[in-house]
């Protein structure tokens, strides 16, 4: 019987060292391949760039140099567009043998600026946008108050961006301009067919714009101004 229980015990150890060894050259093996030529990335597709899309794709192409489809590093190709403020995020899908697909996020213009005497797009969290056409479109210029430092709009600025880019689709392209003024109690925007909306700063800009769309489905008369800088309690006037 001793010598029986003797046996069990060295064919379990035996045992279980093959196991143990066929799990280390398991991964073993998988970390050659996942590094391995057979994976390497050689194509590079990019969804959802409509802006500098030709630079955006070249910056990615370089950043996946050396990449397999196994061993995406992400934050890298990140950081190889991050220079483009046009880039909101990306998404990449790995399609081994070799795709990779990667999803532009991009930031919106939703207003226009002078930047040097030049128009440039905006966007509603008050990045500049190169790249994006702002002649012959109907994006609403903001007031000479919109200064631009570094790419950024400063603080009277993106107040005027944030304002105009919640509101909604059906709205926007009545938007004929937006400025800043103290006296009227900071953002103040031009709707075609209505009167002034005075928005105070550029938070909780959506909220905002449905207190207008209430406003002005009740009005009566024709007020100067809507106020809907406490959205909750919106008023009109003059």
């Amino acid at each position: 019987m001793r010598n029986r229980s003797r046996s069990r015990f060295v064919w379990r150890r035996r045992v279980l060292a093959g196991v143990i060894l066929i799990a280390v050259l398991m991964a073993g093996y998988f970390l050659w391949f996942r590094d391995s030529s057979l994976v390497a990335v050689d194509e590079v597709e990019v969804e959802g760039a409509t802006a500098n899309q030709d630079q955006i794709d070249a910056a990615l192409t370089q950043a996946s140099d050396g990449m397999t489809t196994l061993n995406v590093d992400e934050e890298a190709l990140a950081r190889s567009v991050s220079g483009f403020p046009t880039v909101a995020s990306i998404g990449v899908d790995a399609s081994p043998p070799g795709k990779l697909t990667v999803t532009v996020s991009e930031r919106l213009p939703v207003a226009q600026v002078k930047v040097d005497g030049e128009s440039a797009a905006v966007s509603a969290d008050g990045y500049v946008l190169p790249g994006f056409e702002t002649e012959g479109s109907k994006l609403p210029p903001l007031d000479e108050d919109a200064g631009v430092d570094a790419g950024l709009l400063n603080a009277e600025g993106a107040a005027q961006a944030a304002a105009v880019g919640g509101a909604p689709e059906e709205l926007r392209e009545r938007i004929t301009a937006a400025e800043w003024d103290p006296e009227r109690g900071g953002v103040v925007i031009s709707l075609e067919g209505a009167p002034e909306l005075r928005f105070g700063d550029g938070e909780r800009s959506d909220v905002k714009w449905e207190a207008v769309v209430s406003v002005l489905a009740r009005i009566e008369g024709a007020p100067a101004y809507v106020d809907v800088s406490v959205p909750d309690r919106a008023v009109s006037g003059g």
